[in-house]
């Protein structure tokens, strides 16, 4: 997949989240707001870390590191990368902000300047279908993992009755618009389907959650804030190197 040229879909995707970095986390969903949204986010990261601490974290497509901060509160050593420098600007801020040893990288997630072996947990949220290549990312992922390691993919499917301000949808932006057509995960895929496929290449221990509790509480949300009640079909989905 090595090329002297670089990727014109990657070169779009870049763009597009250097962009937003400055607003991202202004976005709805891109934040923790409330008690319910917290709890369901707890809840989540113990699914993720599956009762294991200390571990060294790769966090693939990190954006403006909220994954990253998440686990480095928890104790963990964290690299985030990511293709988009004004994602990574916004992440090694918020990381200075709340004195988080967090190493922050621009790298393509779809080949990591990473050994073999590095990383005890790879996580990454909302990253795939963002991608050209995921499957070949997802090896991508598996290949740093030592054996035991764990792999857990934070991802939903798109609804296309699902009401997203025009600002907030990658979907619909004129950068996305050039190159969905060569996105094979365009619009998310089922959780079952993300399930199968980390068992397809060579996951064991391999199980996922629908996350409903933070569908809820991010429905909850919208009515706090004045906007139409809505869920989204979220998940999370793991496995683990064999030893």
């Amino acid at each position: 997949m090595t090329s002297a040229q670089p990727d014109p879909v990657k070169q779009q995707v870049a763009a597009h989240w250097d962009r937003r970095a400055a607003h991202f986390d202004e976005d709805f969903g891109h934040s923790i707001r409330t008690a319910a949204e917290r709890a369901a986010w707890d809840r989540i990261f113990d699914l993720v870390l599956a009762g294991r601490s200390g571990l060294d974290v790769l966090d693939a497509g990190c954006g403006t590191g909220f994954l990253s901060l998440e686990l480095a509160a928890r104790g963990h050593r964290v690299t985030g990368v990511d293709f988009a420098p004004a994602m990574l600007v916004e992440a090694r801020r918020k990381a200075a902000e709340q004195s988080a040893a967090v190493r922050f990288e621009e790298a393509d997630a779809e080949q990591l300047p990473f050994s073999p072996g590095s990383f005890d947990l790879v996580v990454s949220r909302h990253v795939l279908w963002t991608l050209p290549h995921p499957e070949a990312a997802i090896d991508e992922w598996i290949r740093v993992l030592r054996p035991g390691g764990r792999l857990a993919v934070i991802d939903g499917q798109f609804d296309p009755a699902f009401s997203v301000h025009h600002n907030e949808n990658a979907r619909t932006s004129n950068e996305y618009a050039a190159i969905g057509d060569r996105l094979p995960f365009m619009g998310g895929r089922p959780r079952e389907e993300i399930e199968a496929l980390l068992g397809a290449h060579g996951l064991v221990d391999v199980g996922s959650d629908p996350v409903l509790d933070l569908v809820e509480a991010q429905a909850d949300r919208m009515v706090e804030e004045g906007r139409e009640r809505q869920t989204r079909r979220r998940y999370v989905a793991w496995g683990e190197v064999a030893r």
